[in-house]
């Protein structure tokens, strides 16, 4: 979402460097062309105005003026006033005692309500809740149906009365159905429309007058860029809303919906809606979303995601494993689909710290197919080269390829790369989550710059001479 103004940002601080100490003329320079980055990306006027001012206001300082990297500490002021334009925000949900906690999600159509619907009920199930779902839009035709498919997904109930046309009643019911079943938390799936009106307003307000709800969620669409601040404005008159949750953050908007939310409405960011898998919900923080955006990466929240996919046990299998140099492709492979969670190779590496800036700086096209082919050539092994690659020799290879549709020197060249690997990884047992994806954003860095390190193979291969070398030793000897 943000590779534009990662862009630009980085233009602005590179005329910075390299001047030594600089002048008040040279901060209001650059102040100028942030402020045009910013209002490239959508980002509000006001909101623009005020941070710029901010930042100019302690750029300026003596501080900045006497140091002899400018650059470096002008992105930690933009850093900072960025955190603070976003936040402070608390994105857990307060779970109430004693009984469910009622959520009401309000919205327009197609913003992609329903969905994050099951995508926050299955937020709840990690957090060891039983949610249930509220089948209150009454006015798209099979929005029920689709809720209901999406609870069968999650195996989350889903409360409907097919012949109710009043939202309201159907709500109130459905609270007090999950009341009786000892559920924790309700999320009540309200109607939306293709634009805000009076109609609109008014049913949901019912509903919320109704229900009493504990939270009040609005949803908006990323891609829609400033119409989302007018929306959450519109709906926070009418509601008091608890915090916003941005769909389509994956999309190739701008963002400038997300750094002018807070600002101008006055209610946090609390989820951002990263993927169409229902588990590609995560928690807004301003700090990792500013690192982000200034092209630092986000490398807390890549190891929670990883540590969320692999259990405790298998993570102890796997540690031992590593540490004898005896991990299998399959073990690799089932790894990096755990680690990856959906997402694409690009959008992971974009979070490795320097790797994403890298990656647009040579214009490195990841080829997804490339691991598709990958994953099928290791189906095509059997389960013994899989545990042990170096049996595969000429003819083992010339069936492998055909059995995947790649050619032998693509199998030869996996086989090669899961053994440095493995031995990388060798190295790596024993170290942190924090500490392995600190050393593979160094390794990845090293990799994309054509200067892949050098890893000393844990296991020497023997030298077995041919039979013919045996021959001329014998007669070296009888001469």
């Amino acid at each position: 979402m943000f590779d534009a103004l990662q862009d630009r940002f980085s233009d602005v601080f590179r005329k910075l460097r390299g001047r030594g100490r600089i002048t008040e003329d040279n901060v209001r320079e650059v102040m100028r062309d942030v402020r045009t980055a910013l209002l490239e990306a959508d980002v509000h006027l006001d909101v623009v105005k005020t941070f710029t001012q901010r930042v100019t206001e302690k750029a300026v300082g003596e501080e900045v003026i006497k140091t002899l990297n400018p650059d470096e500490l002008m992105v930690k002021i933009v850093h900072d006033e960025l955190v603070g334009l976003m936040g402070p925000i608390d994105s857990r949900i307060p779970w109430v005692a004693g009984g469910p906690t009622v959520i009401l999600m309000a919205g327009l159509q197609g913003s992609g309500k329903t969905t994050t619907c099951a995508k926050l009920a299955k937020y709840c199930i990690a957090k060891g809740k039983k949610p249930m779902m509220v089948a209150a839009d009454l006015k798209r035709p099979a929005a029920i149906d689709q809720l209901e498919t999406l609870g069968q997904q999650l195996n989350v109930p889903v409360y409907v009365e097919r012949d109710h046309q009043n939202p309201v009643k159907v709500c109130r019911n459905g609270v007090a159905d999950a009341k009786k079943k000892l559920l924790d938390v309700v999320i009540l799936d309200t109607a939306g429309r293709l634009s805000i009106d009076e109609e609109l307003m008014k049913e949901v307000a019912n509903i919320a007058g109704t229900t009493n709800p504990h939270q009040i969620y609005l949803v908006l669409d990323a891609m829609t860029g400033q119409d989302a601040v007018n929306t959450a404005k519109h709906f926070n008159e009418r509601l008091e809303l608890d915090g916003v949750i941005m769909t389509k953050f994956d999309s190739d908007t701008r963002g400038g919906a997300i750094l002018s939310v807070k600002s101008i409405v006055q209610k946090p960011i609390k989820f951002i809606g990263v993927g169409e898998k229902l588990d590609r919900l995560e928690e807004f923080h301003p700090d990792r979303m500013a690192g982000r955006i200034l092209g630092m990466g986000d490398i807390v929240s890549l190891v929670e995601q990883a540590q969320q996919q692999v259990t405790a046990e298998d993570a102890a299998k796997l540690e031992a494993k590593m540490a004898k140099g005896q991990l299998s492709l399959d073990d690799f492979i089932n790894q990096m689909d755990k680690v990856m969670g959906g997402r694409s190779m690009k959008d992971m590496l974009k979070m490795i710290p320097g790797v994403g800036k890298m990656m647009r700086d040579t214009e490195l096209n990841i080829d997804e197919g490339e691991i598709r082919r990958m994953k099928a050539i290791v189906h095509s092994m059997t389960p013994k080269e899989k545990e042990n690659p170096k049996i595969i020799d000429a003819s083992r290879r010339r069936r492998i390829a055909r059995g995947s549709g790649a050619g032998t020197e693509d199998v030869s060249g996996l086989c090669k790369q899961f053994l440095q690997a493995r031995d990388v990884m060798k190295s790596m047992a024993g170290m942190s989550m924090m500490d392995r994806m600190k050393f593979g954003s160094q390794f990845a860095q090293m990799s994309m710059a054509g200067q892949m390190p050098q890893v000393k193979s844990t296991t020497r291969a023997k030298y077995k001479p041919a039979k013919r070398d045996k021959r001329k030793q014998r007669k070296r000897k009888s001469r």
